[in-house]
């Protein structure tokens, strides 16, 4: 990597890691309860929950993502853990996102109150876990992880500016890049990854590269990631 293309990722991210740019972002949904917890209107579990689905709805375009997080927190009442724990959940066989039905945001819940019934937070589950426990995935040690390492950064990466900094015993300097297709043709173009697979390993060897120039916090690249799309080559 030449030193202009790390000072040019150092500038995206300085730029990128701002509130602004993610307003209609699924962020924007556990944003609203962190918000409300630090007022004392909604607890910690009520931003993971929203975290939850949020990260579980990201792909596609963002504006049919907003629009579908909303329908679920309609049906929620806004009071996601509530919802969770009540146990009357919307269990219908029909779309809210993409190919996710209702059916399968029921089975998350339901799994989410299993596991509230006997922790007080997400924190400390390990990806595998997640995926498992949570989100009712296959065990695949090569998977990306994209939503889990997603939710992770939000409510990990403490800086006051995008993140949400809620989990307080996490080190961001253990957070894994996001992986999807996008963030992985981002990451060839600069130069930070050659792999053809777009599986774990290379999560966390675009990761490394952002640990060198990002020292304890890679996840701060991924903001330089999301200028590089903005801006599409203009380096």
């Amino acid at each position: 990597m030449t030193e202009t293309i790390r000072q040019q990722l150092i500038s995206w991210a300085e730029t990128y890691n701002d509130p602004q740019y993610f307003l209609e972002d699924p962020i924007a949904f556990p944003r609203k309860f962190a918000l409300d917890f630090s007022s004392g209107r909604a607890s910690l579990q009520d931003v993971e929950v929203a975290a939850v689905f949020a990260a579980h709805f990201a792909w596609g375009r963002r504006a049919m993502i907003v629009r579908d997080c909303t329908r679920l927190m309609d049906e929620m009442g806004w009071k996601p853990y509530d919802y969770v724990m009540k146990g009357d959940w919307k269990d219908d066989p029909v779309s809210i996102h993409r190919t996710v039905k209702w059916s399968e945001v029921a089975a998350i819940c339901s799994r989410l109150k299993a596991i509230y019934e006997g922790r007080y937070s997400l924190e400390g589950l390990d990806q595998s876990v997640m995926r498992t426990d949570i989100y009712g995935q296959k065990t695949d040690a090569k998977a990306p992880n994209k939503k889990i390492n997603m939710m992770r950064r939000w409510m990990v990466r403490d800086d006051g500016k995008v993140d949400l900094g809620l989990w307080k015993n996490s080190d961001k300097n253990d957070l894994i890049i996001p992986l999807d297709v996008h963030v992985y043709e981002e990451a060839v173009a600069v130069g930070l990854t050659s792999r053809k697979q777009k599986d774990i390993v290379t999560a966390r060897e675009i990761t490394d590269a952002f640990r060198d120039i990002f020292p304890g916090d890679p996840c701060r690249g991924d903001y330089a990631l999301f200028g590089y799309g903005v801006t599409k080559g203009g380096m």
